[in-house]
């Protein structure tokens, strides 16, 4: 019976759904990249988003300070593959300007930065805030978004909102703040990665949990 996250881990986990991805699941975890490709991925195919960063990364602008102080238009440019760039790059200009503002540097705002600090600069919402927390800061804040609400869906549980739905995952994930931080984000990488695998159409098949949770 998968009856919360601590239960849903334990039966994701033997289906080895991480192998072959970067160590925490997502690429270049507890780095500045990871603000910038969470901001990035809203709304856009990663393979999309790893162009953007790539052509961040190439004009050296991959740092708060560099993207603070970059024009906005030329930023603008250099996430256009993600889709939506003039709004995604003043976020980023915005978010990054008030990050070297009020933190200084990217390892100050990794210890300091607060998810309402987060959640009062304009265009980042909840997963985007936790994204950053749990993959850039390395965290205890579990990511939860549509993959995940169709897998929770399809186990029978009706969760009617984004709270209700990370309170879900949480419970039965126990430990102290590295474990949990460190579940939290493996947790949600293999929901992803469950999803892609498993999905019929709108539907999602849970064969493989019910068999593991047997």
């Amino acid at each position: 019976m998968i009856e919360n996250g601590g239960d849903l881990y334990r039966v994701l986990e033997p289906l080895k759904l991480l192998e072959a991805k970067p160590p925490m699941w997502w690429p270049a975890y507890g780095t500045f990249e990871v603000v910038v490709g969470a901001v990035l991925t809203q709304n856009s195919q990663w393979t999309r988003v790893e162009h953007s960063l790539r052509n961040l990364r190439d004009q050296g602008l991959l740092t708060p300070e560099g993207i603070a102080e970059v024009p906005g238009e030329i930023l603008s440019d250099l996430i256009r593959p993600s889709g939506l760039y003039q709004s995604k790059a003043r976020t980023l200009g915005e978010l990054c300007r008030a990050m070297v503002e009020q933190y200084g540097d990217f390892e100050t705002f990794c210890l300091e930065t607060e998810r309402a600090w987060l959640l009062a600069r304009r265009g980042i919402g909840p997963e985007t805030a936790d994204s950053i927390l749990c993959y850039g800061c390395g965290r205890a804040a579990m990511v939860v978004d549509a993959y995940t609400a169709r897998l929770v869906a399809a186990l029978g549980y009706e969760c009617e909102d984004y709270d209700a739905l990370q309170a879900w995952c949480r419970g039965g994930i126990e430990g102290d703040t590295t474990q949990r931080a460190r579940d939290y984000a493996l947790l949600h990488g293999m929901i992803v990665e469950y999803v892609k695998r498993y999905k019929r159409g709108r539907s999602v098949e849970t064969a493989p949990l019910v068999n593991q949770a047997i």
